[in-house]
């Protein structure tokens, strides 16, 4: 008798403290814990987090907030009434916003250049091919504009003299123009280079003639003219707000981003399915594509460091307003 009561008394202390634990792990949910970015590469595993609940644990609720363009993505770092706790953004904007002030931390890199000129012509294989022809660029001063220039100008060509950029918001702005037969050559980012080729039947291959061709490859022009790896350190995820101040957040969100990645660099067909459902301009066969075409990798701020400083250092020569007037200190990047 005494043996069952102490077995059944063990029993009732192992169950309550179980329940309790569940009950502190309740307690310590966020309400809402909220994830922002563009409908771009860098977004897809946020939004395979938001669709999965890999994070359920952390919070009630886990939202994805898109940002349009870089002046809707300063708003919404800045918006201190609802704020964003992990945001997608280039690495040149957050840098920016670092050295201007704004409270934020680069937890990793994770798109490693998905830029493209895109041309009717098939010819065109680098920057240079495009001398005297009108580009499409959207982004005004922000990614993919300033890597234009960068590259351009360490080859000695002058951006303003040697090209006729025609500027448009977005780079789906752009593929609507390059579809629609209003433009000729666009700079584009994936997924729209993609979408592009798969809307003009241009991917793998038309059954007459492709309308649109993946031409030069600017990450491959970065790693010629720069003489480095074929790599642009382009795009990754901030911690803001709240976020800064909880190692344990940032540790659980970095698993479950890199592991999100994983998912999508394995599962193309599935990302793209997931993607498009939230963009119409979207199609999952495009989106799919894109997947199979980045040059994804989770990588942390500071082993990413060393290149992030030679782009900052590029840019910031170019332009110095572009990283905020310096290079950031090591207090950017999460140990």
């Amino acid at each position: 008798m005494g043996r069952f009561l102490g077995t059944a008394c063990c029993l009732f202390a192992a169950l309550f403290a179980a329940a309790a634990q569940a009950q502190d792990q309740a307690r310590a949910k966020l309400p809402k814990l909220v994830l922002a970015g563009p409908y771009a590469a860098v977004s897809y595993p946020l939004i395979h987090l938001v669709e999965s609940g890999a994070l359920k644990d952390v919070a009630e609720v886990v939202e994805f907030r898109p940002w349009k363009d870089p002046d809707h993505l300063r708003a919404l770092a800045l918006d201190k009434s609802a704020p964003a706790d992990f945001v997608a953004m280039p690495t040149n904007v957050a840098a920016n916003l670092y050295n201007r002030g704004v409270r934020l931390q680069l937890l990793n890199v994770s798109t490693w250049g998905v830029l493209w000129l895109v041309s009717r012509e098939n010819k065109l294989k680098t920057l240079a091919d495009f001398k005297g022809k009108e580009i499409l660029m959207p982004f005004r001063a922000d990614m993919p504009d300033i890597v234009f220039h960068a590259l351009a100008e360490r080859q000695g060509l002058d951006p303003k003299r040697d090209f006729r950029l025609r500027y448009v918001g977005t780079p789906l702005d752009a593929m609507q123009l390059l579809i629609t037969r209003r433009g000729d050559h666009a700079l584009l980012a994936e997924p729209a280079v993609s979408v592009a080729l798969r809307r003009t039947k241009s991917f793998p291959v038309s059954v007459v003639a492709p309308e649109l061709f993946r031409s030069a490859d600017l990450q491959q022009e970065w790693g010629r003219v720069m003489q480095r790896q074929a790599r642009i350190p382009q795009a990754g995820i901030v911690a803001l707000g709240r976020a800064l101040g909880d190692a344990a957040l940032i540790e659980k969100f970095q698993q479950a981003y890199a592991a999100s990645l994983a998912w999508c660099e394995q599962q193309p067909d599935e990302c793209g399915k997931l993607v498009a459902g939230r963009v119409e301009m979207l199609t999952p066969e495009g989106v799919a594509d894109s997947v199979r075409a980045d040059n994804a990798a989770f990588v942390t701020a500071q082993d990413a460091r060393a290149e992030l400083e030679f782009f900052f250092g590029v840019l910031h020569a170019r332009e110095p307003n572009l990283v905020g007037g310096k290079l950031p200190d090591a207090g950017f990047y999460l140990k």
